[in-house]
This record gives C-alpha cells, sequence and structure tokens, in this order.
C-alpha cells in the first residue's frame, strides 16, 4: 500500500492540481448546463468566482486525499464543512432550492471525477488507489452536501421563525391600535406588504390550520393572550386582506363549518375595529346560521340592540309591564303578536302569516292590548321603545 500512496502523492498529485483551473471550468459549464437554477447565476464574474471556489474545493480535497495515510471518509472535514454550510445558508438567502443545490453537487461530483481519474490514469495511478480515490470522492461530496442542506434548512428554519414572530407582533400591534408610524414599520419588519383592508376572524384554535390553507396567504395570525378576550377562551383571531365587497362572500363561505365569526372589513391600521365587533358578537353568543359563520355585518341589529344587556333589560321589563298582570300563556301570545305588529307596520294578513292564526285572532289580541296600553300604541316613542325591547327577541 505505501508505494502506491507515496505514487499518487509525488506524481498523480501534482498531475490532477495541474488540471485543477480546467475541471474547475468543466464543472461549473456542466452545472450552467444542467442545472437550469444556475445558468444565470453562474454568468459573468459570477461564474468566474464559482470556477476558483471549485478549483479550492478540489485542490483542498487533493492535499486531504495526498496525506500520508489518506482520508478517512468518515472523519469530518472542518473547514471544507463549514463553507459548504455557508452555502447552503447562501443558497436559500437567494431563494433557490435545496434541490437545485444538491443537483449541482451532483453534475460536479460526476464531471470533476471524470477529469481527475483520467489524469490520475494518464500518470500512472494503479487500479487499487482509483477505486479508492474514487470511494474518497464520492464521500467527500455526500459530506458536503450534507453540510449545504442543513446551512439551506437552517436559514430557511431561522428565517421563517423570526419572520412568523414579526408578523405575530404586527397581529399584536394592529389588535391593540398601535399608532400608524409604529405599524407601518412593523409591516417592513415582517417583510409584509400592507392590503387596503383588514378582516378579523375569529375561531377555535383546533381549526385554524384548516382555515388558513383556504385563505389569501398574506393572513395574519395574532399569537396568545388576545386583547380583551376572556382568559381560556381558546380562540384565535386571523386577519384576513382584501376581504371586502364580493371576496367576503367568498371568505364566508370558505368558512362554513368552521365555528367562526367575522368582523367587518377595515382599513388596515383600523384592523383593532373589526376584530372589537368580532369579539362582541362572541361575546354576546350571537348563534350562525347554519353552517355558515357568523356575519357580523348581517347581525348590526343584534349587536346594536343588546350592546347594554342590563338597558335592554330595564327598557323591556318597562314597557311591557301593562302585561304583568296577566298569566304566563297568554302574556307571551300577546307579546309575540305585538313584536310581529310592529314590525309589520299593523298589516293584519302579514302578522296571522308569521304566527300560523287567523287574522280575526290577530284582530282580537290586538284588542287586548289596545285596552291594555290605551293610547300609548299611538305615541311614536312608544312605538319605537317598543320596537327596541321586543327586536332583540332570540332567534
Amino acid at each position: 500500500m505505501a508505494p502506491e500512496q507515496d505514487t499518487f502523492a509525488a506524481e498523480v498529485a501534482a498531475a490532477m492540481r495541474a488540471q485543477l483551473p480546467a475541471v474547475a471550468e468543466r464543472t461549473v459549464a456542466a452545472i450552467v448546463v444542467e442545472v437550469p437554477s444556475y445558468t444565470e447565476a453562474f454568468a459573468g464574474p459570477m461564474g468566474r468566482r464559482i470556477e476558483y471556489a471549485v478549483q479550492l474545493a478540489l485542490g483542498g480535497f487533493l492535499e486531504l486525499a495526498a496525506a500520508p495515510g489518506g482520508v478517512d471518509p468518515s472523519r469530518p472535514i472542518g473547514p471544507a464543512l463549514e463553507e459548504a454550510f455557508k452555502l447552503g445558508r447562501g443558497e436559500a438567502r437567494s431563494g433557490r432550492s435545496i434541490d437545485a443545490l444538491l443537483g449541482a453537487y451532483r453534475v460536479g461530483a460526476r464531471v470533476a471525477w471524470r477529469h481527475m481519474s483520467e489524469t490520475a490514469v494518464a500518470a500512472g495511478m494503479p487500479a487499487g488507489s482509483l477505486a479508492r480515490f474514487a470511494e474518497l470522492v464520492f464521500a467527500y461530496i455526500d459530506q458536503l452536501s450534507a453540510a449545504s442542506a442543513s446551512g439551506h434548512a437552517d436559514h430557511l428554519d431561522s428565517s421563517g421563525r423570526l419572520r412568523r414572530r414579526n408578523l405575530e407582533r404586527l397581529a399584536g400591534l394592529l389588535l391593540t391600535g398601535a399608532p400608524p408610524y409604529d405599524l407601518a414599520s412593523a409591516a417592513e419588519r415582517a417583510d409584509w406588504a400592507p392590503p387596503r383592508t383588514l378582516t378579523a376572524v375569529l375561531l377555535p384554535e383546533s381549526r385554524v390550520r384548516g382555515a388558513l390553507a383556504v385563505l389569501d396567504g398574506r393572513t395574519l395570525q395574532a399569537g396568545e393572550d388576545l386583547p380583551g378576550a376572556e382568559p381560556g377562551a381558546e380562540r384565535t383571531v386571523l386577519l384576513v386582506p382584501d376581504a371586502d365587497g364580493y371576496v367576503r362572500t367568498q371568505l364566508v363561505r370558505a368558512l362554513s363549518g368552521r365555528e367562526a365569526v367575522v368582523g367587518p372589513a377595515r382599513p388596515w391600521q383600523q384592523a383593532r375595529s373589526s376584530y372589537s365587533r368580532a369579539l362582541r358578537a362572541l361575546q354576546l353568543d350571537l348563534r350562525p346560521d347554519g353552517d355558515l359563520p357568523v356575519d357580523t355585518e348581517l347581525r348590526l341589529t343584534d349587536l346594536v340592540l343588546r350592546a347594554d344587556g342590563e338597558a335592554l333589560g330595564d327598557l323591556r321589563a318597562q314597557l311591557l309591564a301593562p302585561l304583568d298582570g296577566l298569566s304566563p300563556g297568554p302574556r307571551e301570545k300577546l307579546v309575540e303578536t305585538l313584536r310581529s305588529w310592529l314590525l309589520h307596520h299593523g298589516r293584519r294578513e302579514k302578522v296571522a302569516a308569521e304566527l300560523f292564526v287567523h287574522p280575526q285572532t290577530v284582530r282580537y289580541r290586538m284588542g287586548q292590548l289596545r285596552e291594555l296600553y290605551g293610547d300609548r300604541l299611538e305615541d311614536p316613542q312608544c312605538v319605537l321603545g317598543l320596537t327596541l325591547a321586543l327586536g332583540a327577541v332570540e332567534r
């Protein structure tokens, strides 16, 4: 073995080292042809720098391979691996995929091995040493590939975590109503292009992943401890860009079956207003219509009438006091009739159709109500109060 190693070190290594510039040039040329992602990147001065880098990497390998005893392919090659790790991070920053980089390694290894082995044979390398040399070359490339893949993943992971934190911080600032300057700075830091509007969507944590899959990719997700929410509510808020007009219909449909509450669309820096509306609807326990989410734009009356539950209760008790002497059954029927009469502007046929009774029954009940209320049913203020008091009856 020793003579073979010495022959490699003394003669073959020198011959291959002399060919390194040509091998590096051919390697880069092959990568440009076979890996399209690098066609433009390797053009001009960049291509020459890459050729030089390849030449240095191959030269470093030759020094290791020609060392006494050869090189153990299982032993880490510190400096080379560190550079390969940096290369992987740089490729991730450039937006190229790891597949492109590993493809370049494969092409480079094949081309470099072909030309270097030809040189080695011409320089007299024995067959046994050539096989060992092939093992070392491809073990070296495998280690470089693994190090670059690790660097690529590390950059994506660390930059992804940082961007997620910045996006969550932006969402938090929006929900707390931070000043416009702070919001603009946070959006720039998060690399997030502000839309025209944002719409707050509240939904259970267990439904978030499925919802994000069907929403605009710019959608923001707030972190834990939502402002104004009750502790342990286990709800998440999403801020959906540009979901106004016709797009809102699509948004509501996409959220079907997800127990969502959808706030109004607001200019993006006023997203807190949308969140407050959605949170209020949730706290009032407004019920959805079937599988569709609670659309606050369709429940404005309920939100207004139930904004102060205690005041509404007092108003109802005050204006329905003339019915207090009745037993529960008759009282409920008269309240039901009075509500329908108010909402249908006294049109008896409409009231009868809604209550599934004969028009004469409506006439009889309204006669009872007029006896109890007297002229107050002709007073606009009383009619307004009764409409508000009875308009918020649970659906």
